[in-house]
C-alpha cells in the first residue's frame, strides 16, 4: 500500500511540473553539449559523444557499459603506444561508472542485493587465500593492483549475472555472447590484417618476407591468441553443438538449418580461428585444440561416442601430419610446442638463438619453484613474482618477464600451496558444474555449457605455457564466469522443476 501512495505522489509531482520546462532543460543542455564540442577537436569531440552515449544507455542499461568495457579494455596496449593522449585505462574507468550506475539504479529503485550465484563460493575461496598471502608480501602494492584485478573480476561476475538473471534472462545472455564475439570478430579483423596486408610491423614479428604474426591491439601475439581461443572456445561449442542438432534432425528427415544467427555465428567463428592461426602462437593453438577436444568428448550424450568421436579428431589431425598435408612451416610449430613444455634445471645450459626462448621461459619456471620453496604455504605475496625475482634468478637471466609463463607456477609462487590448492578447486568446480549441465540440458543451452567448457579449457591449457589474464582480459573472464553460473543455475532449475512434476 505504501509504495502504491509513493508512485501516486511522485506522479502527481511529475503531473505538476510546466509543460515547457523538459524541453527547455533539453534545449540548454543541447547549447551546452555543442559549444563544448566546438572547442575540441574532431576525434576529440567524437570521443567525448561517444562516452556521453555510453553513459546515457548504461543508465538505461548496464549491459551496454558492460559491452564497451569489454571493446574498450583490450585497447589498453595499443593505446599506451598509439595514443597516449587517451586515457589507457578507460576500458577500467567505464567499467568502474557502470558499476556505479547499477549500485545507484538498485539504490533509487530501494533493490539493492547481492546475487548469491554458482561458482561465487570457490571463486570467493580463491581470492581469500590471495588476500591472505599479502599478510607480508614482497611488494604491498603490486600485490594489490593484482588482486584488484581479481576483484574487478568479481564484481564483473555479479553484475552480468544480476542483469541476466530473471524473464528476460535468455535474452540478456544472448546480447552478452554476441556482445563478445562482436570484439572478438573486431580483434580477429585488425590481427588478419597485420597477418597479411600491413607493411611496417616490428620485424620480431615477421613469419618470412611476407607474413607477420597477428597481435591486434594487445601488441604480442601470445596474449592475443588467449584471448581469442577463450571466445573461439565458446563461440565453437555452441556452433558444434547446432551441428551436431542438425545432423539429429536429418536422420530424422526435419529441415536443414536455415538460421540467419546461425550464419552469423559461423561467421565469427571463422574469423576468430583464422586470426587464431595467423597469430602463430603455440600456446594459442594448444589451447584451441584442447578445447575442440573437450568439447567432441561431451557433444554426444553418450559418453563412448563422444570418446569416438575425439578419437578420430586425434587420429585424423596424426594421418595428415603424416601425409605431409599441412604445411611445413604449420607442422614444425604444432610438433615443436613440445620444447616449452618439458622442464629441465637449465643452470649452466649454453644458450644460443635456436634454444634461447626456451631456457629463458625454463628459467623463469625455476625462480618460480625457488620462490615457492622459500615461502611454501603463502608465497611471496600475489602478484609480486617479479618483484621477488631478483633474489631468485639465475645467473644469466637478470631481468624477470612479469610472470613465469606458467600460470600455475606462478600462483604457486605467489600464493603457496594453499593458493594454487583454491585455484585448482575453482577450475575444478566450473568444470564438473558444466559438465554436469551439458547432460542436463538440450539445445542452445547444451550449446552454451559446450562452449564454456571449451573457453575454460583453453583458459587452462594456455596458461601452462603463458599468462593470458593481462590487457584487461581479467573482465572477459569475470563475464565467462557469470555465463557458466547462469547457464548451471537454469540447468538445475529446470531439473527441479522436472522432478516436480514427476513427483
Amino acid at each position: 500500500m505504501d509504495r502504491i501512495l509513493e508512485l501516486t505522489e511522485l506522479r502527481a509531482r511529475r503531473d505538476a511540473l510546466p509543460a515547457w520546462l523538459v524541453p527547455a532543460v533539453l534545449a540548454l543542455l543541447g547549447v551546452a553539449w555543442g559549444v563544448l564540442l566546438a572547442r575540441l577537436s574532431l576525434w576529440d569531440g567524437l570521443l567525448l559523444t561517444a562516452l556521453a552515449f555510453i553513459l546515457v544507455t548504461s543508465v538505461w542499461e548496464p549491459l551496454v557499459g558492460v559491452g564497451a568495457a569489454l571493446f574498450l579494455g583490450p585497447l589498453q596496449a595499443w593505446l599506451r603506444i598509439e595514443r597516449p593522449q587517451i586515457p589507457a585505462l578507460i576500458g577500467q574507468g567505464i567499467f568502474m561508472v557502470t558499476v556505479a550506475i547499477w549500485i545507484g539504479r538498485g539504490l533509487l529503485q530501494r533493490d539493492v542485493h547481492i546475487p548469491l550465484p554458482p561458482l561465487l563460493l570457490p571463486l570467493l575461496g580463491f581470492v581469500g587465500v590471495a588476500l591472505l598471502s599479502l599478510w607480508k608480501p614482497t611488494d604491498v602494492w603490486m600485490g594489490l593492483l593484482e588482486l584488484g584485478k581479481w576483484g574487478q573480476m568479481l564484481v564483473m561476475f555479479l553484475l552480468v549475472y544480476d542483469r541476466v538473471r530473471g524473464v528476460q534472462g535468455r535474452k540478456r545472455v544472448i546480447l552478452v555472447i554476441a556482445l563478445l564475439a562482436g570484439v572478438a570478430v573486431f580483434q580477429a579483423l585488425v590481427g588478419l590484417w597485420q597477418f597479411g596486408l600491413a607493411d611496417d610491423l616490428p620485424e620480431h614479428f615477421a613469419i618470412d618476407a611476407r607474413f607477420y604474426r597477428a597481435y591486434g591491439t594487445f601488441e604480442q601475439p601470445n596474449p592475443y591468441a588467449g584471448f581469442l581461443g577463450l571466445i573461439g572456445g565458446l563461440l565453437a561449442g555452441l556452433a558444434l553443438a547446432g551441428v551436431w542438432d542438425w545432423l539429429l534432425r536429418i536422420t530424422n528427415h526435419e529441415s536443414r538449418i536455415t538460421n540467419f544467427k546461425f550464419g552469423l555465428l559461423l561467421f565469427a567463428l571463422v574469423a576468430v580461428v583464422a586470426a587464431l592461426l595467423a597469430s602463430w602462437s603455440r600456446g594459442g593453438w594448444m589451447g584451441f585444440a584442447a578445447a575442440i577436444f573437450v568439447i567432441a568428448i561431451l557433444l554426444p550424450r553418450r559418453s563412448g561416442w563422444g570418446l569416438v568421436l575425439a578419437v578420430v579428431i586425434v587420429v585424423g589431425g596424426l594421418g595428415l601430419y603424416a601425409a605431409g598435408w599441412l604445411h611445413p612451416s604449420i607442422a614444425s610449430r604444432l610438433t615443436g610446442f613440445l620444447e616449452y613444455t618439458r622442464f629441465e634445471d637449465v643452470r649452466g645450459v649454453g644458450i644460443n638463438d635456436a634454444n634461447f626462448a626456451v631456457i629463458e621461459r625454463m628459467a623463469h619456471w625455476q625462480a618460480a619453484l625457488s620462490m615457492w620453496r622459500e615461502r611454501f604455504w603463502l608465497g611471496v605475496g600475489f602478484g609480486c613474482y617479479e618483484a621477488a625475482y631478483p633474489a631468485h634468478r639465475l645467473i644469466n637471466w637478470p631481468f624477470a618477464l612479469g610472470h613465469a609463463h606458467n600460470y600455475y607456477l606462478n600462483l604457486l609462487a605467489e600464493t603457496g600451496i594453499l593458493g594454487l590448492g583454491a585455484y585448482l578447486t575453482l577450475l575444478g568446480s566450473i568444470f564438473v558444474s558444466l559438465w554436469r549441465t551439458s547432460r542436463r540440458t538440450t539445445g542452445w543451452l547444451r550449446g552454451l555449457a559446450l562452449g564454456l567448457a571449451g573457453a575454460w579449457t583453453h583458459f587452462t591449457v594456455h596458461n601452462f605455457v603463458d599468462n593470458i589474464l593481462v590487457n584487461n582480459v581479467h573482465l572477459h573472464l569475470g563475464v565467462l564466469l557469470a555465463l557458466s553460473a547462469w547457464v548451471i543455475g537454469r540447468a538445475r532449475d529446470e531439473e527441479n522443476a522436472r522432478r516436480s512434476l514427476r513427483a
